[in-house]
């Protein structure tokens, strides 16, 4: 059984140990619609979209099933998606 590593952020307390993916996004507005795409994606398409949010995607699902348990960490920069990555990494890293 993995050992419980709790990441605090706000009024929040995520388990690390469970997350099964975790990634980068930016939280979209084009076309009517709103959309998480890759940070690459939304660079190329700065000029045909409105940038909402950088976010931070925690699937708690095993890989392969359709992700329904999702904590979605949003930013006003990317600065600051960086730079709770970095601090998600070191936490990890000391585990």
């Amino acid at each position: 059984m993995k050992k419980e590593m709790i990441f605090e952020m706000s009024d929040m307390q995520i388990d690390l140990a469970k997350i099964t993916r975790l990634y980068p996004a930016a939280l979209i507005y084009a076309a009517g619609e709103r959309a998480s795409v890759s940070l690459e994606w939304a660079e190329l398409k700065a000029d045909q979209i409105t940038l909402e949010a950088y976010v931070l995607i925690c699937d708690f699902d095993p890989i392969g099933e359709v992700p329904i348990n999702r904590v979605e960490l949003r930013y006003e920069t990317k600065e600051e998606l960086f730079e709770v990555m970095q601090t998600i990494a070191m936490r990890l890293k000391k585990e």
